[in-house]
């Protein structure tokens, strides 16, 4: 399994967001995100899955909106 540091950082550049437009977006404090990135710390296994849920929910939403315009 790919460690979480890698894992979030693999997240936001495939947003391409910052880490600042990033840490906004999904709600976490810029340190946070640069402490995770850094492998300072390490968040719950969870967390890297909750974000990737969200970034892919918003993604298939973007989708069904433009399919109905």
């Amino acid at each position: 399994m790919m460690d979480t540091q890698n894992k979030i950082k693999e997240l936001r550049i495939k947003t391409g967001l910052n880490r600042k437009e990033f840490s906004e977006h999904i709600g976490i404090p810029l340190r946070t995100i640069e402490d995770w990135e850094a492998g300072r710390r390490n968040p719950p296994e969870y967390i890297p899955k909750l974000i990737d849920y969200q970034l892919k929910y918003e993604e298939l939403m973007n989708e069904l909106r433009e399919g109905c315009e």
